[in-house]
C-alpha cells in the first residue's frame, strides 16, 4: 500500500476514544489541519542527526518530563521549573561523564494517556477511564468523562504556547552557562544533591574564567549561551497526529509537526496495527516502547517496518521493562538487534516497569527500583558490547512527594504531603538531579 497521512485508518487502531459525536471529531481535526505546524520538518532532521551520534555511541539521551500534561496546573512557572530541572540533569551527566546530551522533553504534547481498562474506580463510583486532558477531565463525575474533541484544539494552542516559552528559555539567556548557578532552586540547594550540584557549578565558573582569561571569546561560543530542546510525546490519538502531519516543501516527505520525536506505547505497538502504521511513513525520529513480553522476533519487525533504509537515528527502542525483568529479557532484543546490523538507540525507561500500590492505595515507585532498571540497563549493554543510549524518566520541577526513596529519602506515610500527579507518580527535584549523579557515575564506569 502507498503510505499516506490517512492509510492509519485502515488498520485496527486501539486506545482511541469514544467520540459521542464523530462530525464534532471531523470538524475539529478539519480545523486542526489548518492550524500553523507546531515544529518544522526541519528540526526534526537535526534531531535525527543528534541521534544518530547517540546510536553511534558519541552521545546521550536524556528523555523527560510530565506523565501528562495538564490544562489546570498550566503556567509559565511550571514550564521553567521543569526545564531548568532538566538542564541541570544534562549539565551533571555532561560535566561528570564527559558525553555530550541530547535533551528531549515530555512536553507541548503529552496531553493524552493510554489507560488498560476503559473503567476506573474513583471512590465508591465506576467511571470511564481519565485517558488525559486531550480526551476528558480526571474531575471524578460521569459528564467530566465525556471524550470532548474540541479539547483537541485546546491541546494544541497550550502545546504552541509551551514551544513558545521553551524556544524562549532555551534560546534567549535562561540556559546561558553563566546562569548555571540560578538553575538550582531554593528547596534544591539546601539538599545534598543541591550541594553537590552547586560543585559543579562552581567548577563550570573556574573553568570559563580560565578560557576568558585565556583570551577566548566566549560570547561568540553559541554552545555556551544556548542549548538544543526538542519536544516528544506519545503518538496516542491518532486523528490529532494526521491532523497536524504536513508535507515537507523541500523533500516532499511528510512529517508529524506536533512534536520533534514521537513514540509508539507498550500497549500499541501493534505490528499491523493503526499506530505502526502511521508513524511507518512520517520522517521524524521515531520511539517505540519495549516491555518484557517482546520478543526479537517482534524487535526485529518492528525495525523493519519503522526503519527499513536504516537511517543511524531514525529508531529508539525504550526499554521498560521492571527492575526484576530487565535482566531476563532484555539480552536477547539487544543481541538480536545488534547481529542484525540495525542502527538503533536504545534508551531505559526505568519508571513505567516499577509502578506499584503503597498501603494507603496510591501509585507510587521506588527511587531504589528505578535506579536499580537503570544499572541492569547497563550491565546487559557492557555484556553485549552495545551503548547504552539514554534514559526516559517522569519528573517534575516542583516540590512533591510521589516517589518513595532517593537521598533525602520520601517515606511512605509522607506520600500523601505533596501527591499532585493527574496519572503516574513522578520524581521531585531533588530525585531527578540525584538519579543524573548515579547515571553519571554508571557512564564513567562504562
Amino acid at each position: 500500500m502507498t503510505w499516506s497521512p490517512t492509510s492509519w485508518r485502515e488498520r485496527p487502531a486501539v486506545q482511541q476514544p469514544d467520540w459521542p459525536d464523530e462530525g464534532a471529531f471531523e470538524q475539529v481535526q478539519k480545523q486542526l489541519s489548518t492550524l500553523p505546524p507546531l515544529v518544522f520538518a526541519g528540526e526534526a532532521r537535526l534531531l535525527t542527526s543528534a541521534l544518530a551520534d547517540v546510536a553511534a555511541g558519541e552521545a546521550f539521551l536524556l528523555q523527560a518530563g510530565d506523565c501528562a500534561e495538564s490544562f489546570r496546573d498550566f503556567s509559565a512557572d511550571n514550564i521553567r521549573d521543569k526545564l531548568r530541572v532538566i538542564l541541570q540533569m544534562a549539565v551533571v551527566l555532561t560535566y561528570g561523564a564527559g558525553v555530550p546530551v541530547v535533551k528531549v522533553g515530555r512536553i507541548a504534547g503529552q496531553f493524552a494517556k493510554p489507560r488498560s481498562s476503559p473503567t476506573e474506580r474513583v471512590g465508591d463510583l465506576e467511571l470511564p477511564s481519565f485517558r488525559g486532558h486531550m480526551v476528558n477531565d480526571d474531575l471524578p463525575d460521569a459528564a467530566s468523562r465525556i471524550p470532548d474533541p474540541e479539547r483537541l484544539i485546546a491541546s494544541y494552542h497550550q502545546a504552541a504556547s509551551t514551544l513558545n516559552l521553551v524556544r524562549a528559555f532555551t534560546k534567549g539567556g535562561f540556559a546561558d552557562l553563566s546562569h548555571v548557578h540560578a538553575w538550582n532552586q531554593e528547596f534544591v540547594a539546601s539538599s545534598n544533591e543541591g550541594r553537590r550540584y552547586e560543585a559543579i557549578a562552581a567548577e563550570i565558573d573556574r573553568a570559563l574564567r580560565f578560557m576568558r582569561a585565556c583570551g577566548i571569546n566566549l560570547g561568540a561560543e553559541q554552545q555556551l549561551h544556548q542549548v538544543d530542546f526538542w519536544t516528544s510525546h506519545e503518538a496516542l490519538i491518532l486523528g490529532y497526529e494526521e491532523a497536524l502531519t504536513r508535507q515537507d516543501s523541500l523533500t516532499g516527505d511528510w512529517y508529524d509537526c506536533s512534536a520533534h520525536l514521537l513514540w509508539i506505547g507498550e500497549r500499541t505497538r501493534q505490528i499491523d496495527g493503526a499506530h505502526m502504521e502511521f508513524l511507518a511513513g512520517v520522517k521524524n525520529p521515531i520511539g517505540c516502547k519495549i516491555g518484557p513480553t517482546a520478543t526479537p522476533e517482534e524487535v526485529l519487525e518492528y525495525c523493519e517496518r519503522l526503519n527499513p533504509a536504516r537511517v543511524p537515528g531514525r529508531l529508539t527502542f525504550i526499554s521498560r521493562m521492571g527492575h526484576e525483568a530487565v535482566g531476563d529479557h532484555l539480552p536477547a532484543l539487544v543481541r538480536a538487534v545488534r547481529d542484525a546490523g540495525h542502527p538503533v538507540v536504545w534508551v531505559c525507561d526505568p519508571m513505567h516497569g516499577n509502578t506499584f500500590s503503597s498501603p494507603s492505595g496510591r501509585k507510587t515507585r521506588h527511587f531504589d527500583h528505578v535506579l536499580a532498571e537503570i544499572r541492569e540497563f547497563f550491565a546487559v549493554h557492557a555484556a553485549e558490547g552495545t551503548w547504552p543510549g539514554g534514559v526516559h524518566i517522569e519528573l517534575t520541577g516542583d516540590d512533591v512527594t510521589e516517589c518513595l526513596g532517593g537521598a533525602e529519602e520520601v517515606f511512605e506515610d509522607q506520600l500523601g504531603a505533596r501527591y499532585t500527579t493527574m496519572c503516574d507518580p513522578r520524581l521531585n527535584a531533588r530525585q531527578s538531579i540525584d538519579l543524573a549523579f548515579r547515571v553519571a557515575e554508571l557512564l564513567r564506569e562504562g
